[in-house]
């Protein structure tokens, strides 16, 4: 009945916000209603002295701050995950570090898993390092882990699973799946053009299974980051990685008995046993149902000033999070649109008040014309101000090419990056139109007026011309990494070849500075600036201060006050997730808009599980 209601009040408050919009009440007047529900709430929550900061696993961790219309798009449709920033998932740790009245934090993996890759995952994994480090406590509960949500479990001091857990740690794998069948099947053609052996982006659309180049490099990658958490988890839980390999090679699952037999959990227990542990940490009243705690949604919006994680500063580091693929023209949430970034780039520019700028990259790639857009701002801002990469989970072929100029580039071990190579797409649905009774004619002035046709496959000679922008975009890519890495021209031919690395071998080939992730290059953006410590962040791309207001909290806030509760929509079927498998490689099809058709990107599929 309680839920009952409380959807009824969700879909009560979207039927009124309609109202106010299709009724013809001004935006001003929706806005006013809106800012005064806000006003109306406290300035910020109540931190009780020895409470516990929630940390819910299954929370969706993206590097940008949702834009004001996916927030209350978000917020009225009544199903969505929570969501926050890494870097507000950060800031809010080493504020809990700091806090007194914080005594531990609790990583409640209870409710399923999120969507980060390794790569965020370790710097959340340090940052709770440190929080140990301070003497304060990291209780880590599950039912069932993956490799990625036991990666970061793994650092608690007490890390508990339910009786009836299980962890998974069977290794990695990557499982690309092929489209080149259907295709044909359905009389679509596909002819490529590429450079670089390695480039196995349009392999999906011709193959049916991975090339022996393609193979090779995922093999080399899956192996690195393995290593490295074989490595990591080993030294938290005091567990040679030779006998994790074991366990995967042997096990592969392990119930929860068998975990605690091989050292991989301390306790397993129900989940109000571990309430009942918690209830004692914060000498919490027996006759309590839980214990003292605030989300770690929640605790985000305490100030943070008297605690100096917030600073106030007229010298500004600008921190740009280019996340999502990268699309030519203004893009739309969740893309990196070229001419979008490059307004954004040329402003800071112009800022006095900015005196570094830490440019944030998660991005397979996407379309080259919209790279070279954004490395050339990147280059002029150089010359400027300090201009410092931060490399996410990905920042490969055109997010490579766009941190080429920066003054420094860090990444953390499992980075997936490199992949320094072009290919273009050229589709064509002759078979397909032919077999259902169509056809084209065509009229021409020129042996070539009509080669952008979808009508008909390339000639031999049309092929080649594509061939040479594609070579010649590819000569490009190679000689700016040379240049702005200072390497021989030699040298990065043979790194190259399209091959994606890991941030630690990235290192070692010159393509990456420092291993370290966006807190070192936030403080080495500093450093460079000569700012001490006498700076504050702000950061792109940025909601007016009033979207923010309004939509990023008041919604939020009537959601609260009514009490609407967010639900959390994730399928768990593997057919169901195969199919949105193939949806998203579909929707990378549809977000291919170069202009010359020539792109530079990751294998569209490559997913580490």
């Amino acid at each position: 009945m309680a839920n009952f209601l409380k959807q009824t009040l969700a879909s009560l408050l979207g039927t009124l916000l309609g109202l106010f919009i299709f009724a013809g009440v001004s935006t001003t007047g929706l806005l006013f209603l809106l800012f005064a529900v806000a006003s109306s709430s406290n300035t910020g929550p109540v931190v009780k002295d020895k409470s516990v900061v929630v940390f819910d696993l299954s929370m969706n961790i993206t590097d940008r701050e949702p834009s004001a219309g996916e927030e209350l798009q978000n917020r009225l449709s009544g199903v969505t995950q929570e969501r926050m920033t890494l870097r507000n998932v950060l800031d809010s740790i080493e504020k809990a570090r700091r806090d007194r009245r914080i005594v531990a934090i609790y990583l409640d993996g209870s409710r399923g898993s999120n969507n980060l890759g390794f790569a965020s995952l370790r710097e959340i994994r340090k940052a709770l390092e440190e929080f140990r480090k301070s003497g304060k406590k990291v209780i880590a509960y599950g039912v069932g882990w993956g490799e990625q949500e036991y990666y970061l479990s793994s650092v608690a001091d007490t890390v508990a699973l339910n009786p009836l857990g299980r962890i998974e740690v069977n290794g990695l794998s990557s499982q690309p799946m092929f489209l080149s069948g259907a295709l044909q099947k359905y009389g679509i053609g596909v002819q490529v053009v590429r450079a670089g052996k390695f480039k196995g982006a349009v392999e999906p659309l011709v193959l049916d299974k991975l090339s022996p180049e393609n193979r090779e490099q995922i093999q080399k990658l899956l192996d690195d980051v393995w290593g490295d958490w074989r490595t990591t988890v080993g030294n938290s839980r005091k567990i040679s990685p030779q006998k994790l390999q074991a366990i995967a090679d042997n096990e592969a699952l392990l119930e929860a008995a068998a975990a605690k037999t091989n050292g991989l959990v301390d306790q397993v227990v129900y989940s109000d046993q571990v309430v009942a542990d918690l209830k004692k940490l914060t000498g919490s009243d027996g006759k309590e149902n839980t214990f003292t705690q605030i989300s770690l949604r929640r605790y985000a919006q305490v100030p943070g000033q008297s605690l100096g994680v917030e600073r106030n500063s007229q010298n500004k580091i600008a921190v740009v999070y280019a996340e999502g693929d990268i699309v030519d023209g203004k893009g739309e949430g969740g893309q990196i649109g070229g001419d979008r970034f490059a307004r954004i780039l040329n402003k800071i520019r112009q800022d006095e008040n900015v005196k570094a700028v830490v440019l944030r990259i998660n991005t397979p790639g996407g379309s080259a014309t919209a790279s070279e857009v954004m490395q050339r701002e990147v280059r002029l801002t150089r010359e400027v101000k300090p201009v410092v990469v931060s490399m996410g989970d990905y920042a490969a072929s055109g997010g490579y090419w766009i941190a080429t100029d920066s003054n420094r580039i860090f990444a953390e071990p499992n980075t997936i990056t490199g992949s320094i190579g072009v290919f273009g797409v050229l589709v064509n649905g002759q078979k397909l139109a032919n077999d259902n009774g169509i056809t084209w004619d065509s009229v021409k002035t020129a042996r070539y007026a009509d080669n952008q046709t979808v009508a008909r496959p390339k000639s031999p000679q049309e092929i080649a011309i594509y061939q040479r922008s594609v070579d010649r975009l590819y000569n490009m890519f190679v000689n700016k990494v040379a240049q702005g890495r200072k390497l021989p021209t030699q040298k990065v031919a043979e790194i190259a070849q399209g091959r994606v690395w890991s941030g630690v071998t990235a290192k070692q080939i010159g393509l990456v500075d420092e291993i370290g992730g966006l807190n070192a290059a936030i403080e080495y953006a500093a450093k460079e600036a000569k700012l001490g410590q006498n700076w504050q962040l702000q950061e792109y791309p940025r909601e007016s201060s009033l979207e923010a207001r309004l939509f990023g909290g008041a919604v939020e806030e009537i959601s609260n006050k009514l009490g609407v509760e967010k639900l959390v929509s994730k399928p768990n079927d593997p057919l169901t997730i195969e199919f949105q498998k193939l949806q998203q490689e579909m929707a990378i099809l549809q977000r291919m808009n170069d202009p010359q058709g020539i792109y530079a990107r990751l294998p569209f599929n490559l997913k580490i599980e």
